[in-house]
């Protein structure tokens, strides 16, 4: 049977393909997104082979050893216009970008050169890279180990011999040694006399305060002395045993060739790794790949941001999210129910969903200041002046921090979650509210045990799209709490354990700092892509939590919408 073109079209058939196709297209779109950044972040971590070459340039000769980054094909014209001597017989010519690392030697961590230039390309098994605390990465040879300032071994060959094996695996178990003081150190500076010092301040601020309230009792303020020379002791202690780790963190050290032949002496309390990838085989790599990568979601960021992990934006993060959804969870449900089922309906009510609806539109850095005036400044500073007047001139809660952010979030997210309520309550059936009221409930019981139980999937829901929009948020949290490095979790073992007037870092933000403020930006771009991926993942991991609950509600409660 022959169907015309105009009866086709007027079928809508033309229209479910054109939105089958734009729906394909942005899938494609999307995945090929995450794919780019996930091809560009994870790659970083991957141990790349270590070149060593000549690189011959108007006749003067150096050496050159890293890792190649990247390669482009760039016009031989554009090239040559920037004054280098290059044949005109290639329209393009690659143009690779090398990590040479040895910041500290080099002045700087990358360069740009034109492969013409580079000749003798080897991969020595003796190079090896140090990953370090400030400075970069180290390429290099090893030549000798000190102990004390004494040479304890050496090596001055370019060949893999076994009396270098040995030198080799004694840097590997003294680098271990010091990872291990390295971890010794921080549990007693980041815990012990961390958790020594809050409690220090804990005693400041109740003498103060007995002195606000005009306390004579000399008794009280004893109580408080001896329990400070009692932490002042225990203080005094730690500060010892930290002199004699740092005394044994620091003795060791070793001395390396660099390019052009130079011997740099590196003391291994500033090493965090070392390896030779080109000596290792596919299972070691992928070994170190995992290492890296679970260093990337569970450590403290070093180097500017620019190395090391970003749990603490991790945590950040997620935690902010936790607690704007606790937050604007019954804000929005209240404000729903209160416009569904009891405000009368005319002109104000209208008038109020209206505004409602235009908050949803409200650009966010109008809500980070609106939360900086409010929250921060009015709030926070009328906190500070009826509960911590000891803590003053300092601010406690007048200060940006976990709380405001999470309300200024709250705020900007409640519109959502009004609506979706509002859309949720209207679906439950009007028999069942006058099923319950004919069975004698009141209308709060109706509403408190019947609707709102089956009005649940439609609150998640607008808890997801709150998730969703608020989880990758920037500009109002750098008002109202976000910072660049966070020196401690808002979440610890010091009373009261969950600290909302701390500061926090956020994975957003963090992406922000990376890519746009770093002071290293070659070194950064990877992490930015890394770091992205991450955010969608953690974003996709707390709505796909809440879709869980979402649809456990609506499996419960089945029942009572058919």
């Amino acid at each position: 049977m022959n169907i015309s073109f105009r009866e086709w079209t007027k079928s809508g058939s033309p229209w479910v393909w054109l939105n089958a196709g734009a729906v394909a297209i942005s899938i494609i779109m999307v995945v090929g997104l995450l794919a780019l950044i996930a091809v560009r972040g994870l790659s970083h971590f991957w141990p790349a082979d270590i070149m060593q070459a000549n690189s011959t340039v108007n006749g003067s000769t150096t050496q050159m050893i890293g890792e190649v980054v990247q390669s482009e094909d760039v016009p031989t014209i554009q090239l040559r216009e920037a004054g280098n001597d290059l044949p005109g017989d290639e329209e393009f010519m690659v143009r690779s970008l090398i990590k040479i690392g040895n910041r500290d030697v080099n002045r700087a961590d990358f360069t740009w050169s034109i492969d013409y230039y580079l000749s003798d390309r080897e991969y020595p098994e003796m190079l090896f890279a140090a990953e370090r605390r400030e400075w970069g990465n180290f390429y290099g040879y090893l030549r000798a180990l000190k102990e004390n300032g004494e040479v304890v071994g050496s090596y001055d060959g370019y060949d893999k011999t076994p009396e270098y094996e040995a030198l080799w695996n004694d840097f590997e178990n003294r680098v271990e040694r010091a990872l291990d003081i390295q971890d010794d150190i921080y549990q007693i500076e980041k815990h012990r006399i961390g958790a020594i010092n809050y409690e220090l301040e804990r005693l400041r601020l109740k003498g103060r305060a007995l002195e606000l309230d005009g306390v004579t009792d000399q008794s009280q303020y004893d109580v408080l002395e001896k329990r400070r020379n009692e932490l002042n002791a225990e203080y005094e202690g730690l500060q010892q045993e930290l002199l004699d780790l740092y005394t044994l963190f620091n003795r060791d050290s070793y001395v390396a060739e660099v390019a052009n032949g130079q011997q740099v002496e590196v003391s291994l309390s500033k090493v965090v790794r070392i390896f030779r990838p080109n000596n290792m085989g596919f299972v070691e790599k992928v070994g170190h790949y995992f290492a890296k990568l679970w260093e990337f979601v569970s450590e403290d960021p070093r180097e500017a941001n620019t190395e090391g992990g970003i749990f603490p934006a991790i945590f950040g993060t997620v935690m902010m999210v936790i607690l704007m959804s606790i937050l604007v969870t019954p804000f929005g449900v209240v404000a729903a129910v209160y416009l569904r089922e009891y405000a009368k309906q005319g002109f104000v009510t209208r008038l109020i969903r209206i505004a409602v609806n235009n908050l949803a539109g409200v650009p966010s850095i109008v809500y980070g200041v609106f939360g900086l005036g409010f929250f921060v400044y009015f709030l926070g500073g009328n906190i500070d002046d009826l509960f911590f007047p000891e803590a003053k001139p300092s601010p406690t809660f007048g200060t940006p921090g976990l709380m405001w952010a999470s309300l200024t979030l709250a705020l900007l997210t409640v519109p959502v979650v009004i609506v979706a309520t509002e859309e949720g309550l209207s679906r439950i059936p009007r028999a069942v509210r006058e099923g319950s009221l004919a069975l004698g409930a009141t209308k709060f019981e109706t509403l408190w045990r019947v609707v709102l139980p089956m009005a649940s999937p439609a609150m998640m829901t607008g808890v997801i799209l709150a998730i969703a929009r608020a989880a990758g948020e920037v500009a109002p949290l750098m008002l109202v709490g976000v910072v660049k490095l966070a020196p401690s979790l808002p979440l610890d073992g010091n009373y009261p354990y969950i600290h909302l007037d701390q500061k926090f870092m956020h994975l957003g933000f963090h992406i922000y700092d990376v890519g746009f403020q770093s002071p290293n930006v070659e070194a950064a771009r990877p992490l930015v892509y890394a770091t992205a991926l991450l955010l969608v993942a953690v974003i996709a991991l707390l709505n796909l939590s809440a879709i869980a609950i979402r649809n456990h509600l609506r499996e419960k409660y089945k029942a009572l919408e058919m």
